[in-house]
């Protein structure tokens, strides 16, 4: 399997979770507002909402990062000559994975204080659970990163060729 093949199916999956917590997060909004506007507001809309929008960052994340759609400065980075792109290009990704692998890093720290703590809406549902999406999270932001990373170099090789 090569790089373009593994991307592509780290997107669907990506795609698929995304898609799933975009109509969970919508369904429950809904019913949460349609709960309380007829006067029997739900306990746990609140907090379960909170959570898929947690999640839902997270895995939209990965899938920016898969196709570089996340925050940057590619006007700056187009006009650098091919070699400073290049370079440049490596540096931001070395910067990015640091950054998430210190987030991973601190995402599985804050899994082992949890301990056996839970929601306060839904006792039966682990805070470790709702709280994995940062490492996972992480994770797959730096997966994406270095899938993107051959496509992003090939593509200032291109415009250096230009």
């Amino acid at each position: 399997m090569n790089f373009d093949t593994v991307r592509s199916l780290l997107r669907k999956i990506l795609e698929a979770i995304v898609l799933t917590l975009m109509v969970t997060l919508a369904l429950i909004v809904v019913v949460g507002v349609g709960f309380r506007k007829a006067g029997a507001s739900l306990v746990w809309y609140d907090e379960v909402a909170s959570v898929v929008l947690a999640w839902l960052t997270y895995y939209g994340a990965a899938l920016a990062a898969l196709s570089r759609s996340h925050i940057g400065m590619p006007t700056l980075v187009d006009r650098l000559p091919g070699n400073a792109r290049k370079a440049v290009v490596i540096f931001g990704d070395l910067v990015v994975i640091t950054f998430f692998s210190a987030v991973a890093w601190a995402g599985v720290r804050v899994l082992s204080v949890l301990g056996g703590s839970t929601l306060v809406s839904l006792p039966w549902v682990p805070l470790a659970v709702t709280q994995s999406v940062m490492p996972i999270g992480a994770v797959l932001f730096i997966a994406a990163q270095l899938l993107s990373l051959p496509s992003a170099l090939r593509a200032s090789e291109a415009e250096e060729d230009a």
